[in-house]
């Protein structure tokens, strides 16, 4: 005797639960099979072995039964480990489907058995996990058939298995058999649904209440005011009016897969109208419909197929329909769905304003974000699935493209992630509403609903499971209160969910005590209930699945497409953030029981969200770039140097009439003209490109943390890191410096860029939180290196550090008479044209190294820079040095002997004479130059660099002074009032220790301590060969003699002529002057006692009497002697020079008279000269 089967000790509830979830997990594990084995990247290598194909040609041909003895499986044998091994994880997938198709038999055959009546609006639990099972176990049945070489692998992988255990698998008989069973799947499964049919049709014919209305054309939902707020006002604060509230954001996908696959099997029951209708409308939609993730079918062509295959039931008039509604889909549905889209952008919008503005509206109207949300999620799947599927031009109908490619599909996106934004911000509202919902209104109805149930005569006593699940259910809800909410209480009302799931499948059964489709206001209220419930304690869970974009995971190349079009569309700009915030969906694609795809999906997430903040990054530093560059050409046409057209122009005004009709020629735009304007509706090129800033900075401003996968990326972050080395090349390129033409940008009209630059930059904080000064702060101080610490390039410091040394120095000193040095104008000042030159290029020195250039200089590269310059151009100083002595100990002997003959003239002379000798140049037989010209032209040229060097520290000091006086005067202070010490030597310390400081802030000293510093390193470096005996205090003595004596012939040279209006001499020898103090001064600081008065006093006679000398010459040699005056003068301009020296010394070694005569002569010479 059978024993009678009781519903409730079928665990229903339970088992569609657990099967959906597993299910879900094998349609992964499935379609991850398929991928692998379609890749040849992915699949094992002894599958794409050519010396393997025998034996899969064997075994293909022999599966399921294979003699495992054969001699063309013996190559198996030794392989058989590594086979194993990499096809285990394939094989067992088939045999968890197996155990899972005969778990989801057994439901269904047990569901048939109690006879439980389906309907999505009253059991909505039942209903839908009974079609989202029936659904998943189709998609894996067909997607099964759809694997490569499945065949190959299983029997591959059975026969390794008995090589190695000697043993065959015990799965495998069974398995071989599904494989074949399941080569065309619809028609075993159509033979297994045959019994089903009964639960199954009457589930399907219930979504004809819902179904209907959810898949309108665009005009409709209009007309009826769907997901709109304001079409009926007077009841904006009323909870929607809807007895299947959680039907209302059921998926439009899942139902039409539903529809589809279940008629497909069921198709004897196509003859009731209901169904027909359903039928049509569904295969009318689309043409493609999903299977798993991005493996879908042509579904109008499958299911031909599968009705051709059908013999004996007369199906030609269902193919025929078939193919009509085919030829509709293909018409049709991309006109509707595109106006659908369009419908949803601004329905959406509408509601993220609404909603923004009044979030006290997302408790009685949040049902509507999950229906916006879930419409616009399927629109996108629909687009995505249709525009990577295109269909066969068989069919010839010509798709219109504009259908698919989206310009504004971003729009659609942000708004979704808008309102899902919105719900996470304003939770507590929602749950604090629902809370007081759940204890206020839905306990107070399920109590009187349960007690009205108790009344009911047809109803003796409700059965004792359904009654403890209900009094269950009032104590959970009535229990709830706000002050939970207000303590930040965790909710859990999953137990509550559940509950109801057993209930319906208790009351659902055919002889059930309590039988829900008699009391469907219980039904349809508990239903309302679990909803609200959801709105308390499943929020995410909820947006996920209304929301969820992961799809976008597995079309990425139309990820990239739909991106590219964002960027290149500026009305579709400020959307652009939604592109990474959707990567932060991918993970919800994953299942547990496929964990292996985890990180693969996890790194693509990462890759692409990184890859669209910065192509958003380096889109919004373009623009900013763009503006710059306009602002630039703006502050350009401020500079000084234009205003010069327009003074002439006002010269000539006053001209006869005659002479302006000769002016032919359009007259030039003033600054100031491009911000006129005569019509507001003419937008310009600026116009447009603020707009565009605008957009972007919207999007990257939009939020503050991107969570992908474990990662949080910040977008604005992103932003400045670009921002920060964009302004870095920026201001290098600005420069236009041309290494191989020497050209380069004064430092004036850098810094006039750079300020303009910064001007815009700190324009961008009234678009985008951020902090500009940061950025100042993390690329300026850089370029006062010498290379920056982005990529290791060059800078402004070291590129104009390179040019004034290498450049404009070097013509200076090689050019002699070309350019000079002007005390008077504090500026290099070139008088004359080199001819010669190769590169043919006039330099206007004063336009470079003038005191107004030096100070932008100085502030744009600031004190570390310009000590940088000042470390470099004591090492050329340094070299010339070095040079110098090497002259000294060559001639060390006379120079010794005309030290101690200085009081005898015939001595002097003929000591001279020997000095003075040419020396031949290696490789130069034609100009044969004296060691005297060497000296002078080296000490010159020290003189020059020193010259620079003292005009670049007076243009810091105006810089530091006019940006830091308060410091500077603290600096002053301690440069003049040095604290004394007893002790010589920490005294000496000190004074050095302030020199430093005072020189790096600009002040002057009387001995620049760079200079000490560089000669002292060269000093401490390994002895030459030429100084292995010297005395270093010594050659500084002798080179001091060397430099006095030699100063003479300077007058017998052309170029010696000093100018009055530069108050310098053509050849710089003026220069001399700070030379021969500064050079004298370190080095006898560093080598000597520190008897740097006594040695300059002796130069100071050396000087003077062989200047003295020079007037004694005969009148023959005036002549040739003519510049004698401007010589003299070198010597007054050395005692002014010298914080050593004084006027009392050099009167008593040099006539004031001479001196005098020196000056007047000079001036009235340039005077005739001017």
């Amino acid at each position: 005797m059978s024993r009678a089967m009781v519903p409730s000790q079928q665990k229903l509830a339970e088992k569609l639960t657990i099967l959906n979830d597993r299910g879900r997990g094998m349609l992964t594990r499935i379609y991850n099979i398929k991928k692998m084995l379609t890749n040849t990247d992915s699949k094992p290598a002894f599958l794409s072995d050519k010396n393997l194909d025998s034996v899969f040609k064997y075994l293909h041909k022999k599966f399921p039964n294979i003699d495992n003895h054969a001699g063309a499986l013996q190559v198996i044998n030794n392989i058989k480990q590594d086979v194993v091994k990499s096809l285990s994880l394939y094989y067992f997938t088939f045999v968890d489907i197996m155990d899972f198709k005969d778990h989801v038999v057994d439901l269904l055959t047990t569901i048939d058995a109690c006879q439980v009546h389906m309907d999505v609006t009253l059991n909505y639990d039942l209903t839908v996990n009974y079609l989202n099972l029936i659904s998943t176990y189709v998609s894996i049945m067909i997607l099964l058939s759809r694997v490569e070489d499945r065949r190959v692998v299983l029997s591959l992988y059975s026969v390794a298995y008995e090589y190695l255990h000697a043993s065959c698998d015990p799965s495998f008989p069974r398995l071989g058999q599904l494989v074949i069973d399941y080569d065309s799947p619809l028609r075993k499964l159509s033979e297994e649904f045959v019994p089903h049919s009964r639960v199954v049709v009457p589930a399907i014919m219930s979504l004809h209440k819902i179904y209907p209305k959810r898949n309108l054309p665009a005009d409709q939902m209009r007309a009826t005011g769907m997901l709109s707020l304001l079409a009926e006002p007077l009841k904006i604060m009323n909870v929607p009016n809807t007895d299947m509230v959680q039907c209302e954001y059921l998926s439009l996908d899942s139902m039409e897969r539903w529809i589809i696959f279940s008629m497909m099997l069921c198709h004897q029951y196509l003859q009731e109208a209901q169904l027909w209708d359903l039928w049509k409308t569904a295969l009318q939609s689309g043409y493609i419909i999903q299977l798993c993730r991005d493996e879908v079918l042509h579904i109008h062509s499958y299911i031909n197929t599968f009705f051709e295959s059908l013999k004996g039931h007369n199906m030609s008039k269902r193919i025929t329909e078939v193919k009509d509604l085919q030829h509709q889909a293909l018409l049709s549905a991309p006109g509707i769905h595109r106006e659908r889209r369009k419908f949803l952008r601004s329905a959406l919008k509408e509601l993220a304003l609404i909603y923004t503005d009044q979030p006290g509206l997302l408790g009685p109207k949040g049902l509507y974000i999950f229906q916006a949300l879930a419409v616009a999620r399927d629109e996108i799947h629909w687009l995505l699935r249709h525009f990577d599927n295109p269909p066969s031009k068989r069919h010839n109908v010509k798709l219109s493209q504009e259908d698919f490619v989206d310009r504004q599909l971003p729009e659609l996106l942000f708004n979704m992630e808008e309102l899902k934004s919105l719900v996470r911000k304003y939770n507590q509202v929602v749950q604090r509403y629902y809370v007081q919902y759940l204890a206020g209104y839905d306990s107070v109805l399920l109590n009187q609903l349960i007690q009205d149930l108790n009344k009911e005569p047809n109803l003796a006593h409700c059965p004792e499971d359904e009654s403890v699940i209900l009094s269950s259910l009032y104590n959970s809800i009535a229990a709830v209160s706000v002050k939970q909410v207000e303590a930040n209480d965790m909710f859990d009302f999953r137990g509550i969910r559940l509950d109801w799931f057993r209930l319906q499948a208790y009351t659902s059964v055919s002889r059930a005590g309590l039988v829900l489709r008699d009391h469907s206001d219980l039904g349809k209220h508990l239903n309302m209930i679990v909803f609200h419930t959801k709105m308390v304690d499943y929020l995410d869970e909820l947006l996920n699945e209304a929301g969820d974009l992961s799809i976008y995971c597995f079309y990425t190349q139309i990820f990239e497409h739909q991106f590219k079009q964002c960027m290149e569309f500026p009305a579709q700009h400020r959307y652009s953030i939604v592109f990474p915030i959707i990567c932060g969906h991918f993970m919800n694609a994953t299942h547990e029981l496929c964990p292996e795809e985890r990180h693969s999906i996890g790194t693509t997430s990462v890759q692409y969200a990184h890859w669209f903040l910065k192509e958003m990054s380096d889109e919004v530093n373009q623009v900013i770039t763009a503006i710059c560059e306009e602002q630039c050409m703006l502050n350009y046409k401020l500079l000084p140097k234009h205003s010069a057209a327009s003074i002439l122009q006002s010269s000539n005004k006053h001209k006869k009439k005659q002479d302006k009709k000769k002016h032919v020629g359009p007259e030039e735009e003033k600054p100031g003209v491009e911000s006129a304007r005569k019509n507001r509706e003419n937008f310009t090129r600026m116009d447009k490109l603020h707009m565009a800033l605008t957009e972007l900075c919207y999007a990257v401003n939009y939020c503050n943390v991107i969570q992908v996968w474990e990662h949080g990326f910040v977008p604005r972050e992103f932003f400045i890191q670009h921002l920060e080395t964009r302004f870095n090349k920026a201001l290098v390129g600005m420069m236009m410096y041309n290494p191989d033409t020497s050209e380069i940008a004064k430092p004036s009209e850098l810094l006039s860029s750079v300020k303009a630059i910064m001007s815009v930059l700190q324009g961008l904080e009234n678009y985008v939180q951020i902090d500009i000064a940061r950025v100042f702060n993390s690329v300026l101080p850089q370029q006062t290196q010498a290379t920056d610490s982005f990529n290791g390039e060059k800078t402004i410091t070291a590129n104009y550090t390179n040019w004034y040394l290498e450049v404009l120095l070097r013509r200076v000193t090689v050019n002699i008479g070309q350019i000079v040095y002007s005390p008077n104008r504090k500026a290099f000042v070139t008088v004359a044209a080199d001819n010669n030159s190769k590169e043919n290029l006039y330099l206007a020195a004063e336009e470079y190294a003038d005191l107004t250039e030096l100070r932008a200089l100085a502030e744009l590269i600031g004190p570390y820079g310009m000590r940088y310059l000042g470390e470099r151009l004591m090492g050329h100083v340094a070299s010339q040095v070095d040079e110098l002595k090497k002259l000294v100990i060559q001639n060390k002997e006379v120079l010794f002997n005309m030290r101690t003959s200085f009081d005898k003239p015939d001595a002097m002379r003929e000591l001279f004479r020997r000095l003075g000798r040419p020396v031949k140049q290696p490789g130069n037989t034609k100009n044969q130059v004296s060691d005297v010209d060497s000296v002078l032209m080296r000490m010159t040229i020290i003189g020059i660099l020193l010259s620079y060097r003292s005009l670049a520290q007076e243009a810091l000091l105006d810089v530091l002074e006019d940006r830091i006086p308060f410091l500077m005067a603290s600096v002053q202070d301690l440069k003049h009032f040095v604290p004394n010490m007893k002790d010589t030597k920490y005294s000496n310390m000190k004074q050095q220790v302030v020199n430093e400081m005072a020189s790096a802030a600009g002040l002057s000293c009387d001995i620049d301590p760079l200079l000490i510093s560089a000669l002292r390193s060269q000093k401490n470096e390994p002895r030459k060969e030429y100084m292995t005996n010297e005395s270093d205090y010594e050659l500084a003595c002798l080179l001091m003699v060397f430099v006095a004596v030699s100063i003479p012939t300077l007058a017998k040279k052309d170029v010696s002529v000093f100018k009055a209006s530069l108050e310098g001499n053509l050849n710089n020898c003026h220069c001399l002057a700070k030379a021969v103090n500064q050079i004298a001064g370190a080095l006898f600081t560093i080598h000597g006692p520190g008897d740097v008065s006594d040695r300059l006093q002796e130069f100071l006679a050396l000087a003077s009497s062989s200047l003295l000398r020079l007037g004694q010459s005969q009148e023959h040699d005036k002549e040739f002697v003519k510049n004698r005056e401007s010589v003299y003068i070198l010597l007054d301009l050395i005692v002014q020079e010298s914080p050593y020296l004084t006027m009392d010394l050099l009167e008593s070694c040099f006539p004031y008279a001479l001196l005098r005569n020196a000056y007047h002569t000079v001036y009235k010479a340039s005077a005739v000269d001017n």
